[in-house]
């Protein structure tokens, strides 16, 4: 069986190919990455088994494609989590993890008046720093499971149909929704379900990393691994583009079935990933039907979701029922003083007009002018054309804040920022 070779490329993009091999080519880039990354999770390297198995040679462009072709409706497994986005220790805010995750309801006291602790939403931040274990479970568009479990709580999101349960231990609190699924949405799942948080697996980061294609990117298939017990190929993703911050990205693909098992994003500056995350084990036989069936554990809280979303809506007006719709986004950029994106693909720049009144400037905020020390503690003074301001940094994601608020944001270097501020000035 001959070895699979590491430098199959694909820089071209499909030129002089078939229309089916252009629009498989079309899965693989990742601008949202850096939100991605920003937002969710990283990991040091640890789930690639010893040995590279011997595999058939495959293009990066058919390893894409079997990506995109694959259609996996069972499967359970562990995932492990991890993040080192470099983030601030902040006082009096136990760190990184401390300022970004927030805490369970089992740490404030083990109760919670409004089913907070158990709403996904705040478990989101939770997966933002530090090493997490997720078992996952999943029986067709309908039927997930995720569970997160910590040292001395577990959290378990099950969806069964229209059936929604959100259930934190720490707090002994449950949320229970239902609702008709939305139209288009391909796991059928009800109103207020966080797709971000059910699609915290390897194969929904690499399908938000293979979704657009262009000429910023080198792709390769960078030799095999065992994953989770399992034959994969290894598909490496590069930004051609210098001002990336972003390294590479390392895909472990399952020889057998297309399913990504593994999700490696490492930042330019090296050391540890600042995205990675990998099946330990995983399954793909049709999970137990009772993962899928939650019933609250004795003298739980229970809290009506629906109800909560309904109340929501009544007190916010029409707002509370624009948000998560286009309008909403529409209205929540001009809430921001107009966003907007400049550049393309790895070096995309998320901008934010100011107001007028940026960052203090340390001159009469106390005794020797603390506030303008502890700033500078955080960032760099900058300036240029677009006068002065300062840059705040993450191992991956850069911001820049001018001295009239306007801010500047992606996974690009700091001069990529100062140069998109002089550019708009």
């Amino acid at each position: 069986m001959p070895r699979n070779e590491p430098t199959e490329r694909t820089d071209e993009w499909g030129e002089g190919r078939s229309p089916k091999r252009r629009k498989a080519v079309r899965y693989a880039v990742p601008v949202a990455v850096a939100g991605v990354a920003a937002a969710t999770i990283g990991l040091v390297p640890a789930f690639a088994g010893s040995g590279s198995p011997d595999l058939p040679k495959i293009s990066a462009q058919d390893l894409i494609a079997k990506i995109a072709s694959s259609d996996v409706q069972q499967l359970s497994g562990t995932v492990r989590v991890t993040t080192d986005l470099g983030l601030p220790s902040l006082p009096g805010m136990g760190g990184a993890a401390g300022s970004f995750g927030g805490g369970r309801g089992g740490e404030q006291g083990g109760k919670s008046d409004d089913g907070a602790s158990a709403a996904p939403q705040s478990k989101l931040m939770e997966l933002a720093s530090g090493a997490h274990t997720l078992r996952v479970a999943a029986d067709g568009p309908d039927k997930q499971r995720v569970s997160i479990v910590d040292k001395a709580a577990e959290y378990s999101l099950v969806h069964n149909g229209k059936e929604v349960w959100a259930y934190d231990s720490g707090s002994n609190t449950a949320v229970h929704s239902t609702g008709a699924g939305r139209h288009g949405d391909r796991h059928h799942a009800p109103k207020g379900l966080p797709g971000d948080l059910k699609n915290a697996t390897p194969q929904d980061l690499a399908k938000q990393a293979l979704k657009a294609a262009g000429d910023t990117t080198s792709v390769t298939v960078d030799g095999t691994a065992k994953v989770a017990g399992r034959d994969a190929y290894q598909l490496l993703i590069k930004p051609k583009q210098a001002a990336s911050t972003v390294g590479s990205i390392r895909v472990a693909v399952d020889a057998a079935n297309g399913t990504p098992l593994k999700f490696t994003l490492t930042p330019k500056s090296g050391g540890p990933a600042a995205v990675d995350v990998g099946y330990t084990n995983v399954d793909f036989a049709k999970p137990d039907a009772g993962l899928f069936s939650f019933t609250p554990p004795k003298g739980a809280k229970v809290v009506d979701g629906d109800k909560e979303r309904a109340k929501a809506e009544r007190e916010h007006g029409k707002r509370g029922k624009d948000f998560g719709s286009r309008k909403g986004a529409e209205d929540f950029k001009k809430g921001l003083g107009g966003l907007n994106v400049v550049g393309k693909g790895w070096t995309s720049i998320a901008t934010i007009k100011g107001t007028g009144s940026g960052l203090p400037s340390g001159k009469g905020q106390g005794p020797g002018g603390d506030a303008g020390k502890f700033l500078d503690s955080l960032g760099d003074k900058v300036s240029g054309s677009f006068g002065s301001g300062r840059v705040f940094s993450t191992r991956l994601v850069n911001a820049l804040i001018t001295d009239n608020g306007t801010v500047y944001v992606g996974a690009v270097d700091k001069q990529a920022l100062i140069d998109a501020a002089d550019a708009a000035k």
